[in-house]
């Protein structure tokens, strides 16, 4: 472990890329170094959500770099006006760079959003699950023991702090899991023929309602803010343990 109270931008910013595989995945979000601010970094946030209120925060508390899964920018230009200019402005005006890592952090094999609640619920057997534009970000695996439905829900619950919906279309028991955070509605279809009974994602979408009790899998639907908190934390810790800088998880949960 390299202790150091700083760390060039550009150093920190190679690393990142290249832990992530930034660049090795689809993904609609500009994945990497969104606001370019200090040159040194010493001080790190994580947040899941790129807001004004994360922005602010991370500047009140003296950090140099806003790591987040949401960044601001999807792909498609926005002009610099209303909340936008807000948010820019809030992120220039304290020199804050700002690193988003959306699909990359959800993928990642140590880090990511999916292995850290595998491991978090002790899931054996881990196989790569949820498939996202050709390629799988998700993991699949069996639970240690067989469990009730409930009991899982209720397991689950302790782990996010977010109550979850529970959408009971296939055994009363659980013992196949597949994992999607986030958005993983979409994924029962491949869940059944996997032979899954439960599937854990973040939030529903109105339109996959029935696949759950057509395709006789549970959903267990956990929230898309509090499975994706997982992934920033534990890359923020990563650069602590490698870099030696502290940093400060900024919660703002949206309840979705």
């Amino acid at each position: 472990m390299t202790q150091a109270s700083e760390i060039s931008r550009q150093e920190l910013v190679a690393w990142l890329n290249d832990y992530l595989q930034v660049g090795q995945l689809p993904d609609p979000s500009m994945n990497g170094l969104q606001i370019e601010g200090t040159g040194t970094i010493r001080r790190i946030a994580a947040s899941v959500d790129t807001s004004l209120n994360t922005l602010q925060a991370a500047a009140d508390a003296g950090a140099d770099l806003l790591l987040v899964h949401h960044g601001l920018f999807w792909g498609k230009p926005l002009p610099v006006t209303g909340p936008h200019a807000r948010r820019l402005r809030a992120a220039l005006m304290a020199d804050l760079n700002l690193y988003a890592a959306h699909i990359p952090l959800d993928a990642h094999p140590e880090v990511g959003n999916n292995a850290m609640i595998a491991g978090a619920l002790s899931l054996q057997n881990p196989q790569p699950f949820g498939d996202w534009a050709g390629h799988k970000i998700g993991l699949a695996g069996e639970l240690p023991f067989t469990q009730s439905l409930q009991d899982f829900a209720d397991r689950v619950q302790k782990l996010t702090g977010e109550i979850c919906l529970v959408h009971g279309g296939g055994h009363p028991n659980v013992q196949r899991l597949g994992i999607v955070s986030g958005g993983g509605a979409g994924a029962v279809a491949e869940a059944a023929a996997a032979g899954l009974d439960t599937l854990l994602t973040g939030e529903p979408e109105h339109k996959f309602f029935s696949d759950a009790f057509e395709y006789g899998v549970n959903v267990v639907y956990a929230g898309h803010y509090e499975t994706e908190v997982f992934g920033v934390r534990a890359l923020a810790a990563k650069i602590e343990d490698t870099f030696g800088l502290p940093w400060q998880f900024l919660n703002f949960p949206t309840g979705l």
